[in-house]
């Protein structure tokens, strides 16, 4: 599938991966740092949610809400000795389903997306892989469309591009995001787009790491003053994050991600 070359929202593009960055582009007070730093790879985290729950409680209330309305005006309107009217019962029927596809996503994204859905580099094969939660909100309800579904793109086909826009509900507001765009080999047609922070200077800082590491690896980061945090056994203060499935790479994308090639395989 082709995607749009920019994305709506689209300001600006972080710098390429061919530019290498200063060693102080890579904050040492990250918070949170990197989940892993070895020789072969780093691995950063990342998340969709910044407050999980809220979303939850919203989509719950809003649901809620037409469900109410449909009850007390159906009641209301044969207490005032309506008759049976299809237009009216029909409209009262969309406002209720259309409550329910529209807020049913957003309790279904922040019970099944993970706690974290890292991203690592690895130097050696020149790849990056995602631990990547695809969602569809058209069909709120599909098995196949909703999911963990990890992914491994060239490191050479990867853009990150700075987005501004305007989200409603739990992640309402004004937002910001960096995103990952990649092309399909040897070309400029876009075939994904994946979400990499909810920052900008987050977003700046972690894709100059990136860069810096796949350019000259492990020993030009510099020593990051928050430690690693273990996003599947943390102790979470929000208990919606505390509930949240853990991240478990398929067995062989783990392995490959975390490993060289073997001498005379194909990196």
């Amino acid at each position: 599938m082709t995607l749009p070359y920019r994305g709506l929202g689209w300001r600006y593009d972080l710098p390429s991966i061919d530019k290498l960055p200063l060693q102080q582009d890579a904050k040492c007070n990250l918070d949170p740092p990197p989940n892993k730093v070895h020789q072969t790879y780093i691995e950063l985290p990342r998340s969709l949610l910044r407050a999980r729950g809220v979303g939850i409680v919203l989509a719950t209330l809003a649901i809620l809400l037409g469900i109410a309305t449909f009850i007390s005006a159906s009641i209301l309107h044969f207490i005032l000795g309506g008759k049976f009217d299809p237009e009216y019962s029909a409209i009262l029927i969309a406002i209720l389903a259309g409550a329910i596809f529209l807020f049913t996503p957003y309790i279904r994204l922040e019970l099944q997306l993970p706690r974290d859905e890292p991203v690592r580099f690895n130097r050696q094969r020149r790849k990056v892989y995602f631990y990547q939660y695809r969602l569809d909100r058209l069909r709120p309800f599909s098995r196949n469309n909703w999911g963990v579904k990890p992914i491994a793109y060239d490191w050479d086909d990867l853009t990150a591009e700075v987005y501004r826009f305007y989200a409603p509900l739990g992640y309402g507001g004004y937002k910001e995001e960096v995103r990952i765009s990649v092309r399909k080999p040897g070309t400029e047609e876009v075939i994904d787009r994946v979400f990499f922070t909810d920052d900008i200077e987050t977003g700046k800082q972690y894709w100059a790491i990136a860069r810096l590491f796949m350019h000259e690896g492990a020993q030009a980061l510099p020593d990051f003053v928050h430690p690693p945090w273990d996003w599947n056994e943390g102790i979470y203060s929000n208990p919606f994050d505390q509930r949240a499935p853990k991240v478990q790479w398929p067995a062989d994308m783990d392995l490959e991600s975390r490993s060289a090639p073997a001498p005379g395989e194909q990196p």
